[in-house]
């Protein structure tokens, strides 16, 4: 079967969307199928770093287009980059061989309108994998006002890709509940969680130690925040809590990842003065086991209304690696519900918002990592999110269309 995907980011990008269908595309492609990728000719969060135009890559051809490089530190940038790169994808879909299906997700935001419409003229089966669901997340973000003139014409756009494709995935039960609302067939909606990445995300106690070392944390107790920086997962409660505990030495605060908030991160501690914050960019996917083991307490961030069209899908790998995990944001959610089921086999905390003292009492009540001999084992639990038994079951999703 010919199998066309659609998005923004993929591979040798690092980021949580091109890691995830890079796996889908060489899951598919060991299946025999014929599969071609259109997606973006700049990394995600380093546009100075290019990758080829046109690359034969494991059996999948990849088709890489460019576009404008604003950067994201006003909307109108983002929205400048975003429609550039819809313009050049649409000019490269005109000399693709047409394939039986298409998979679009939702970088940039409406990719999926292009698809939709695509796969209509081609007359091919559609499949729409949604990683976060707008207009619902620029309307929860602030950046659009509900019942304006282009969120109506935006939510429009979604509807229409919704209606035209044959599988919608969405990525929790609460995001299915939206999709509901909006009147989607509910035998069309496949609910498939973002997998965890079986082979390179394990525990790791030597590259834990070089990783520690290499930044002077070998005596720290370490509080990671490992991801997307954006309003969608707000940092100011994290944030505050280092900068109340910047004169306790025990501690110290890592953030690694990118995206439009990083750089408000590393203002805050140069505002403040704080030692005890470092921030590293996106680490690739051969290094992110030793990246995620080096935390002693890994915190993971939604924000208030969000909850279905977002996400938390770094809190598998997380998992994985077995240190404690504190939650902010609201309840209930995805992310609450899961660590609620995991209570007996995981340490896991919850903070709402704004509860600096309840995260630093929460910090502080976890296990000096130097008093035990290894970490705790994933959760058995979490063997229903790995990519052994996710990954088959999107890839059967799609031949079933």
């Amino acid at each position: 079967m010919k199998i066309l995907l659609l998005n923004q980011t993929f591979h040798p990008d690092v980021v949580s969307t091109a890691q995830h269908l890079t796996d889908l595309a060489t899951g598919l492609a060991a299946r025999g199928h014929q599969v071609t990728v259109v997606t973006g000719r700049r990394a995600y969060d380093d546009t100075s770093r290019r990758f080829p135009k046109h690359e034969l890559w494991r059996g999948i051809e990849i088709h890489r287009v460019g576009g404008t490089t604003l950067g994201k530190s006003a909307k109108w940038r983002r929205a400048v980059d975003f429609a550039s790169f819809i313009i050049t994808c649409c000019w490269r879909l005109l000399f693709v061989k047409p394939p039986e299906v298409v998979v679009a997700l939702t970088s940039p935001p409406l990719i999926s309108f292009i698809a939709a419409w695509y796969a209509r003229l081609r007359g091919c089966r559609f499949v729409y994998w949604v990683m976060d669901l707008n207009p619902d997340e620029a309307i929860a973000a602030g950046w659009l006002k509900p019942g304006a003139p282009v969120t109506r014409l935006l939510d429009r756009m979604s509807r229409f890709s919704l209606r035209q494709a044959q599988k919608v995935v969405v990525l929790d039960r609460f995001m299915k509940e939206r999709l509901e609302r909006k009147g989607v067939a509910l035998n069309h909606i496949i609910v498939i969680p973002p997998w965890s990445h079986d082979e390179a995300v394990r525990y790791d106690p030597e590259g834990r130690e070089q990783f520690r070392a290499r930044l002077g944390l070998s005596e720290k107790f370490v509080v990671m925040y490992s991801g997307n920086h954006s309003p969608c997962h707000p940092l100011d409660t994290l944030m505050d809590a280092a900068r109340r505990l910047a004169d306790d030495a025990r501690f110290a605060f890592l953030f690694v990842g990118g995206g439009s908030e990083f750089s408000r991160v590393q203002q805050f501690a140069r505002r403040h003065n704080l030692q005890n914050i470092a921030c590293l960019p996106y680490q690739p996917l051969e290094t992110l086991g030793a990246s995620l083991s080096s935390a002693d307490a890994h915190v993971v961030v939604m924000g208030e209304g969000f909850v279905g069209t977002i996400h938390p899908c770094k809190v598998y790998n997380v998992l994985k690696v077995g240190a404690p995990v504190v939650a902010i944001g609201p309840r209930p959610s995805h992310l609450t519900e899961l660590l609620d089921g995991l209570q007996a086999e995981h340490l896991s905390a919850f903070v709402g918002h704004g509860e600096v003292e309840r995260l630093i009492e929460c910090l502080r009540r976890f296990p000096d990592p130097t008093s035990a001999t290894r970490r705790l084992a994933p959760p058995a639990a979490l063997h229903s999110f790995s990519q052994s038994v996710l990954l088959p079951r999107l890839i059967a999703e799609i031949e079933a269309v």
